[in-house]
């Protein structure tokens, strides 16, 4: 895919940014999924695209902003919210200067088109020259998150309840587990078709649990990046009259299974550090706490 989009700073500078139009969506999810390893710092996921493919592709390319030279992407970008971007960066692309002042041009700048003037919030989990360019400018840590990770290099064990693998006759079911565990949810059974229809889904799982009574009471989405590399818990949620009773933990454990089944080298999840009782759920899952990352926040004022 070739990178069109703003000019360069001067004769000598080649970086340009670029909105994919809906043709180019797979590409984008091609070269985050070669981005995706173990060790690595958690960013950007495949799986964050594919949760987001729910408002449908065109929505999905008008959100996204890649970076790259020569016609190769080098970081891209997902507008997850008015004044939210979150990032992922090439394995190798974390100390390119050049790339790094582009990327801060573009997304300080609100006529530029990435973020919006104001307060708003960066998601660049990843060490090297941009985050420092952005706390040199001013730009706060932020509140921070919890990211766990379960290595899959052994089978995982039962997780003790029904789960079932959802497909277009049950979206449904999924979409009203959702509702159920996330205040002011918009997930409808539309709204899954058309995340079901992204490439990203194409590597993915939705999963219900089910208590005694065959009661819907969980559900997860995960997402591979392909065999041998982290797979990804995006979203986890236990509906709000059943909670208490295990049914995070049953269906993160059975998370990890299918991802396991799909080749995935290793489970990754990021929760809200304020969040407790989510930490504490996927540590019982035998997930390992890795140290906290913060976002960078520019104030408004």
């Amino acid at each position: 895919m070739r990178l069109t989009g703003w000019g360069c700073f001067d004769q000598r500078v080649s970086t340009v940014m670029n909105t994919p139009g809906v043709d180019g969506l797979d590409e984008v999810v091609r070269v985050l999924r070669q981005w995706q390893h173990d060790g690595a710092p958690m960013q950007l996921h495949p799986g964050d695209l594919g949760w987001y493919w729910r408002f449908g592709a065109e929505t999905t390319a008008g959100a996204l902003r890649t970076w790259g030279r020569d016609g190769e992407i080098l970081a891209l970008g997902l507008l997850d919210g008015p004044g939210l971007l979150r990032l992922a960066i090439a394995p190798d692309a974390g100390h390119d200067e050049e790339l790094a002042r582009r990327m801060v041009a573009d997304v300080t700048q609100p006529e530029r088109g990435v973020l919006p003037q104001g307060s708003v919030c960066i998601e660049a989990r990843y060490d090297g020259v941009f985050r420092d360019l952005l706390l040199v400018d001013g730009w706060k840590l932020d509140e921070p998150w919890t990211p766990l990770r379960r290595d899959l290099a052994e089978p995982v064990e039962d997780c003790g309840v029904r789960i079932e693998a959802i497909g277009p006759e049950q979206a449904h079911v999924r979409a009203d587990v959702q509702r159920a565990a996330f205040d002011g949810s918009t997930f409808t059974d539309e709204r899954w078709h058309a995340m079901a229809t992204g490439s990203p889904y194409a590597e993915a799982r939705c999963l219900v649990a089910y208590d005694g009574h065959g009661v819907a009471v969980a559900g997860t989405t995960v997402w591979s990046a392909g065999p041998g590399r982290p797979g990804l818990l995006e979203p986890m949620g236990v509906h709000r009259e059943h909670r208490g009773h295990g049914y995070g933990t049953a269906i993160t454990v059975a998370a990890a299974a299918a991802l396991g089944d799909m080749g995935s080298s290793s489970a990754i999840v990021c929760a809200e550090s304020a969040n407790a009782g989510a930490v504490a759920t996927y540590r019982s899952a035998g997930f390992e706490q890795l140290p906290d990352v913060r976002d960078l926040r520019r104030r408004s004022g």
